[in-house]
């Protein structure tokens, strides 16, 4: 069965005159692509592999089912819209995966997809905690913050917007602007989860729906926006800045599988690639340890704990996962001093999780 997406392949070069309803500009997935490489590798893998491989596909399948009934839903909207899907968007070593930048006559709406299992409640502190159903029993447990993940894909928006701002009362006029113009929600696609946003503060609990929720929503903030409508150039303008700012995501998530001499399949039982959107990285043993590791580094030398590095350089060290120092020079905010000070102690931390986190 043909998925929406399949209807939106290549990127638009020709714009519509005059637009009159939704245009999937850039409507490419990562995720299919990643897909179709997994299930090439499926066809030849050993059978005591194929069910790890089984489950990675059946979670990219889920996710890429989510986007699809976004996708569904946008296509039938008949708004004068502008979609771009699966945007992946650098800035400062850091990384940005947005499933949808909706461009309005009014605003950019950045959507987070999430097709979740199990039902969700969200706590007076803004907690995420989900229920699920394991070998007979409830099981509780909590995932990350898509709002959280949402407030980092808009910082990271308004930092490239404003870094291509060289008029500085132009900079001053976006950094006033730059809430009304840009907003964000985070979708739920899975029909089955039960929503529990009853002690939710407000501030979270406006921005989850449904996705058979998003056409009105997205009215209902046109309708209540004052501003006057942009332009079709204007919104074309914008749809080209973010396309060009898009990078490919070089990660290969079936190279696990492979043998680095041959490229045969590995003959034995690998983990599973975990949900990496679901897991609080701030939990994980090595930030953890990346966390004590700057204690008490920062601690001997009589300075402040971000002198060392900060979060969103911890976090950087993690994706990156550097084996060495000249990979380690690579990540934003470590240059030879740094590098010199600390590497050495950061890559022996590296070393000792990198075989245990599949990224």
């Amino acid at each position: 069965m043909m998925g929406v997406f399949d209807s939106f392949k290549e990127l638009v070069t020709q714009k519509p005159v005059g637009l009159k309803k939704p245009d999937f500009y850039k409507a490419d997935s990562d995720a299919k692509k990643q897909l179709e490489r997994l299930q090439q590798i499926h066809a030849t893998a050993p059978d005591r592999v194929k069910p790890q491989i089984e489950r990675d596909m059946k979670l990219l399948a889920y996710g890429i089912a989510g986007e699809e009934s976004v996708a569904f839903e946008l296509n039938n909207s008949y708004l004068p819209i502008i979609v771009l899907h699966n945007l992946r968007l650098e800035h400062e070593g850091l990384t940005a995966q947005i499933d949808y930048l909706i461009i309005t006559t009014k605003f950019c709406l950045v959507v987070e997809c999430k097709n979740l299992f199990g039902n969700l409640e969200v706590n007076s502190r803004g907690e995420f905690i989900r229920e699920l159903d394991f070998n007979g029993k409830r099981k509780k447990e909590g995932i990350y913050s898509p709002v959280t993940q949402n407030v980092r894909h808009m910082e990271m928006i308004k930092a490239l917007r404003l870094g291509k701002k060289r008029n500085p009362l132009m900079r001053m006029a976006l950094e006033k602007s730059f809430g009304d113009f840009h907003k964000s929600v985070i979708v739920l696609a899975n029909p089955k989860t039960v929503i529990n946003l009853k002690r939710a503060p407000k501030n979270v609990k406006d921005q989850i729906i449904r996705s058979d929720q998003l056409i009105d929503y997205i009215k209902r903030l046109l309708r209540e926006n004052k501003d006057l409508a942009s332009s079709e150039k204007e919104m074309y303008e914008m749809a080209d800045f973010f396309v060009g700012l898009h990078k490919e995501n070089t990660v290969d998530y079936a190279e696990k599988y492979l043998l680095s001499d041959s490229g045969e399949v590995r003959d034995e039982a690998v983990e599973a690639l975990p949900d990496r959107v679901e897991i609080d990285i701030t939990e994980t043993p090595i930030y953890q340890a990346l966390k004590q590791y700057r204690y008490e580094t920062s601690k001997a030398e009589g300075v402040k704990a971000y002198y060392v590095y900060n979060n969103l350089q911890l976090e950087a060290i993690i994706e990156a996962m550097p084996r060495n120092l000249d990979e380690l020079r690579k990540v934003s905010g470590f240059g030879e001093v740094k590098c010199e000070k600390y590497g050495d102690g950061i890559v022996e931390i590296v070393g000792r999780y990198k075989d245990k986190i599949h990224r």
